[in-house]
């Protein structure tokens, strides 16, 4: 792609980083925003900044928040005796948007995957671990995705947390094998929350 200007170019290659966005896209978004007044590219500029320099996670569950303990968690009629184990963020709007779980999460950041050179130490499992260690918990949900980093991860904490003789469960399987769990769709995500199952009782033995 051919620019007239090393600044333009500079802009497009910036937003072709992002995950998704093509070249030609890059540059439908560098125009549009070259198009708009000074004020609104720079409050759209600002407020990025101020995302990258203020947002923290949870002090519990480490989900995304502006405060150091997230709404969920300080959210007086949430079911704090049950905890969602899920990768990241956006698992955790997902299942919000269900509106079929009222309990509290716990970020992991990520799934366990060899391959891509990430263990147990990468994640907040350590975290978890002390969490039902230390607080009341009824039952663990583990809602990971159906892919091979996510069995890889619920067998993974199975492990670490059977002998707390908590019930553990998973999501029922109404998601396809190798589907992320923020592109289910709300009524089958609200499904397997609903009609989750032992974690034993799956077809990962």
């Amino acid at each position: 792609m051919n620019f007239s200007s090393q600044l333009l170019e500079d802009a497009v290659n910036e937003f072709a980083k992002l995950p998704g966005v093509g070249q030609k896209t890059a540059l439908r978004l560098v125009l549009h925003l070259l198009g708009k007044e000074q004020e609104e590219v720079s409050h759209f500029g600002n407020t990025l900044i101020r995302l990258k320099e203020e947002i923290k996670h949870c002090n519990i569950c480490h989900n995304i928040s502006d405060h150091h303990t997230c709404s969920i968690c300080t959210a007086v009629k949430r079911e704090k005796e049950t905890i969602c184990v899920v990768e990241d963020t956006r698992d955790v709007m997902a299942i919000e948007n269900t509106n079929q779980f009222f309990g509290v999460y716990h970020v992991l950041g990520g799934l366990i995957s060899p391959m891509d050179g990430i263990g147990p130490s990468d994640l907040f499992i350590d975290s978890l671990v002390q969490r039902v260690a230390t607080t009341p918990v009824k039952e663990i949900i583990l809602a990971l995705s159906a892919n091979m980093e996510g069995d890889t991860t619920l067998f993974y904490l199975h492990k670490r947390l059977k002998d707390f003789q908590i019930p553990i469960t998973t999501i029922a399987r109404g998601i396809a094998f190798g589907g992320e769990l923020e592109y289910a769709d709300e009524i089958t995500l609200g499904r397997s929350i609903l009609t989750r199952i032992p974690y034993e009782g799956s077809f990962i033995k």
